[in-house]
């Protein structure tokens, strides 16, 4: 028999993470804790994690709707409930809480070489919003660490002063440092493209989400004239249906998607997105939603199964002062699964 509990917990920063949707201090996550009667010892465990403002939770009842999983987790219904669709947050924590109880309650989810610290994941140095002091100090230290791709979240500065300073990125480390940008959907239809025009000339790979989230004609308009590939993001989260995502990728045809497993609704829907993607000649990459390392080592299990050679966006496990204790690291722009480093989640109720 199958029971389960959660718990919230709440995550300090180590600095103030800025984005276009506001400066954020704390973030919150519940983690939901399965367990088997006939292994009274073995938890397993699966984090959600919601983003207000941008995830399509209601985090005004997410605690009811955990209460509404844990009485009802023995039973069918409780996966197939069409109530937990608007939770999807709650859907990711819940597949990975089962994934893990399945495999002993160890998080380990993927049987491979990243597991076993044989091979790891190229992922891309994070460069958050602030002054373009603050950004520059964080782009400089990526680079020395070893980062050979970056993205900057852009949208706190006027325009022109981000693309200043990544013309001074070009002429300080030359053309070999890949370059992404994310614009969280900051920009104006009526004046990005000259923006775009000048990011060109100096040859970013792509942007994120230059428009807000459901402007389809323009983003369309975009991904048709844009010198620089589009990569859609807040508008991939607004789906949850097969045919709304065909229809949206077949319409307004991005370059890329960006697939965050943790607000999209767990890893059969990524899953999904991924089928699509290739179906209709798209590229993707995979990126946490600001987890814990509970939840990025579940995604990035995950991820690894594509053996991946294009950068992820995996780099979020170092930004909290109270984070768990994880055999996670990451060396010279490579997230690696170390043995030898082992869990530390006893501030859960376990």
């Amino acid at each position: 028999m199958l029971t389960a509990k959660y718990q919230k917990y709440v995550f300090d920063f180590l600095q103030p993470g800025m984005t276009s949707r506001g400066i954020m201090n704390q973030r919150t996550s519940w983690f939901l804790m399965v367990n088997d009667s006939a292994y009274p010892d073995v938890y397993g465990i699966g984090e959600c994690a919601p983003l207000p403002g941008l995830s399509r939770d209601n985090t005004d009842n997410i605690e009811e709707i955990l209460r509404w999983v844990c009485t009802h987790i023995d039973e069918r219904e409780v996966i197939e409930n069409k109530i937990l669709w608007d939770y999807p947050s709650l859907l990711f924590g819940l597949e990975t809480a089962l994934l893990d109880l399945k495999n002993g309650g160890k998080r380990q989810f993927h049987n491979n070489a990243f597991l076993y610290h044989q091979s790891g994941i190229p992922i891309n140095g994070l460069v958050w919003m602030g002054s373009i002091e603050i950004m520059r100090e964080q782009i400089h230290k990526k680079i020395a660490d070893g980062y050979s791709c970056i993205k900057l979240k852009i949208g706190a500065n006027n325009i022109e002063s981000e693309i200043n300073l990544i013309e001074e990125i070009r002429t300080t480390f030359g053309w070999e440092i890949e370059i992404r940008v994310d614009a969280n959907g900051s920009l104006s239809f009526e004046t990005c493209m000259p923006s775009l025009k000048k990011l060109a000339d100096m040859h970013i790979h792509s942007i994120e989400q230059p428009l807000p989230s459901g402007q389809y004609k323009k983003t369309l308009f975009l991904c048709k004239n844009s010198p620089i590939p589009i990569a859609l993001d807040e508008d991939i989260i607004r789906w949850k249906d097969r045919f709304g995502k065909h229809k949206l990728l077949d319409s307004v045809k991005p370059e890329y998607i960006v697939l965050k497993p943790g607000l999209i609704g767990g890893f059969a829907e990524t899953t999904e997105w991924i089928n699509l993607a290739n179906e209709h000649g798209i590229g993707w990459w995979i990126t946490s939603a600001l987890e814990s390392n509970i939840g990025l080592n579940a995604i990035a299990q995950y991820t690894s199964q594509f053996q991946p050679t294009f950068p992820q966006g995996l780099g979020t496990g170092e930004v909290f002062k109270n984070n768990f204790a994880a055999p996670l690291n990451i060396d010279k722009g490579f997230l690696y699964h170390n043995p030898s480093k082992h869990w530390d989640i006893a501030l859960l109720n376990l």
